[in-house]
């Protein structure tokens, strides 16, 4: 009389190779849940840091004259360490660069419909 053959350890349709497969797969779905899962991020309430706040007294006029600029040297910048780069890193940065232009572009657009303050 033969021995029946014995259990595998784990399912034979199961994804798992091993029980310290499952124990990957558990840590990997955790990661996964903590980077791509907004629920967390969304329950939390953004309060800014108070250390680099604006000016409440500041007009839209100030403010926009003040983010054109921040956004005119940003793509200044990014343009000038793009030139040291080659192939997809280049790439990727002039194509921030111009993302961040096209924010100027619209924030200059604003400015030009702000009606100046005395």
């Amino acid at each position: 009389m033969s021995k029946p053959p014995e259990a595998p350890l784990t399912d034979p349709a199961s994804p798992y190779a091993s029980p310290n497969s499952r124990k990957l797969h558990e840590a990997a779905e955790r990661a996964l849940d903590h980077y791509l899962l907004p629920a967390a991020i969304m329950a939390t309430p953004y309060t800014p840091s108070p250390l680099f706040m604006v000016n409440p007294q500041s007009d839209a006029e100030t403010l926009l004259t003040n983010a054109s600029g921040s956004l005119a040297s940003a793509t200044v910048m990014l343009g000038n360490f793009a030139g040291g780069l080659e192939g997809s890193h280049r790439q990727t940065l002039l194509g921030i660069a111009q993302v961040v232009m096209l924010g100027e572009l619209a924030v200059n657009k604003a400015l030009d419909l702000v009606v100046p303050t005395e």
